[in-house]
């Protein structure tokens, strides 16, 4: 492929991933201000007017907001690309670097720069969803101080953990061979699992306090649901997510049997115990139906597509001219490979989203059903509309713009398929 081609592929993709988010966005938009004024009739009895508003009014600022933000984003990716920022951050950093640590250190300095400078610019953004939307919908709880203290642990861990996989990963992509990317893709799987067996244990305790499950109504149920469905876990904890936010979860953690569940404490403040039971049984229903390993095996995969590409394109001069970056004469190209790589992967696989969303939304109804075998369908519907109005999530998403974002159903779909199903099935 020629520079020039593959330059005006780029431009297309971005304008044209750029044009499809500003009309979905239009869309979801538009239908949910058309129908704030009224609840849906199926939750007329169960949802308050306030509520209802409250959540298309939630919906309406984050969609606006993430129009901004994604412009801005394209912004950014066209800057380090056709308009030479990438190519002027490389030169800077070689000449500052490379004569006295050598090539590989050049090359993580590279990637640490980009990531810093990256980070920078989008911490404006995330200051302002964190304590200007949420804040005006009451969801927010994190101070000024706890948001730097935050950062400045995610920073640690990333130059802990991040600094080491890429130095390993650059250094096997210049000393191995043609088949450098069948290495580093076992190196990034090796440390996804490992990833699962700290995070748990390690990183996540370095943001939050868990306790150990101690409301006895709550516990007595979950143990029988898990034991009812051959599910083993190390504990049952009780995360702050109150101090950070007003939003409600639930969700495992870890490998194997060292497997957690972990309940936000404003989950268990607004949901009764048979409806934590029945969230429990939603989630149960994933491993039990082998979602998680699913999706894991098509992560895996895609990412073994992913590496595969890379090491062609890494070859390619078009691939670095064509995006704005003159390729090193005498130094490895490698970081710059990477970086171009991570930035043009979002602008082509965006189009792929639907079908990705599409198995995630199927999923959920098959975790639904299972949930209904295992606890009560009422006792989940119940909880799905309580979570629902906590996280002020609309009942009356755009149609297309579920099925190109939404990796779960709409509450309307959701419920309408638990009421269809026969008592106890």
């Amino acid at each position: 492929m020629q520079a020039d081609l593959w330059t005006f592929v780029f431009a297309a993709a971005l304008v044209a991933s750029q044009s499809v988010k500003l009309w979905l966005a239009g869309r979801q938009i538009r239908h949910v201000a058309v129908n704030r004024t009224v609840v849906p009739a199926a939750f007329s009895a169960v949802m308050p007017l306030l509520a209802h508003q409250k959540a298309a009014d939630y919906t309406i600022t984050r969609t606006r907001f993430g129009l901004l933000t994604s412009a801005f984003g394209a912004a950014v990716v066209l800057g380090w690309t056709l308009l030479g920022g990438l190519d002027a951050l490389n030169a800077t950093v070689h000449d500052a670097v490379a004569p006295r640590l050598g090539e590989l250190a050049y090359q993580v300095a590279l990637v640490g720069a980009f990531a810093l400078i990256g980070g920078a610019l989008e911490l404006p953004f995330d200051a302002y969803a964190t304590f200007r939307i949420e804040q005006r919908f009451g969801f927010n709880r994190v101070t000024p101080k706890l948001f730097v203290i935050d950062l400045l642990k995610g920073l640690l861990v990333a130059l802990l953990l991040g600094g080491p996989l890429v130095a390993l990963v650059l250094w096997i992509m210049g000393s191995t061979g043609g088949l450098w990317w069948l290495w580093a893709w076992i190196v990034w799987v090796a440390f996804q699992v490992l990833m699962l067996v700290l995070y748990p244990t390690v990183i996540a305790p370095l943001f939050n306090t868990f306790q150990p499950l101690a409301d006895e109504a709550v516990r007595q149920r979950v143990t029988a649901l898990m034991q009812r469905c051959g599910f083993a876990a190390k504990g049952l904890f009780v995360m702050d997510g109150s101090r950070r936010s007003a939003h409600g979860n639930a969700y495992f953690t870890g490998l194997g049997a060292a497997k957690r569940v972990v309940f936000f404490d404003t989950l268990l403040a607004r949901l009764q115990p048979t409806e934590v039971e029945a969230v429990l049984a939603h989630e149960l229903g994933h491993y039990k139906l082998r979602h998680i390993a699913k999706r894991v095996a098509v992560m895996f995969g895609i990412s073994l597509a992913g590496f595969a590409l890379l090491g062609w394109l890494a070859g390619r001069s078009w691939f670095y001219s064509g995006l704005g970056v003159q390729p090193n004469i005498a130094a490895p190209n490698d970081a710059l490979a990477l970086l171009l790589f991570v930035m043009v992967v979002p602008v082509f696989g965006f189009f792929a989203a639907p079908v990705l969303a599409l198995q995630s939304r199927r999923h959920e109804f098959e975790a639904d059903a299972y949930a209904c075998v295992q606890a009560s369908g009422d006792d989940l519907a119940a909880a799905l509309l309580k979570l629902h109005e906590d996280n002020a999530s609309t009942l009356t998403p755009d149609p297309v713009y579920v099925r190109f974002y939404y990796s779960h159903p709409p509450a309307t779909e959701r419920l309408a398929a638990l009421r269809a199903r026969p008592a106890g099935a």
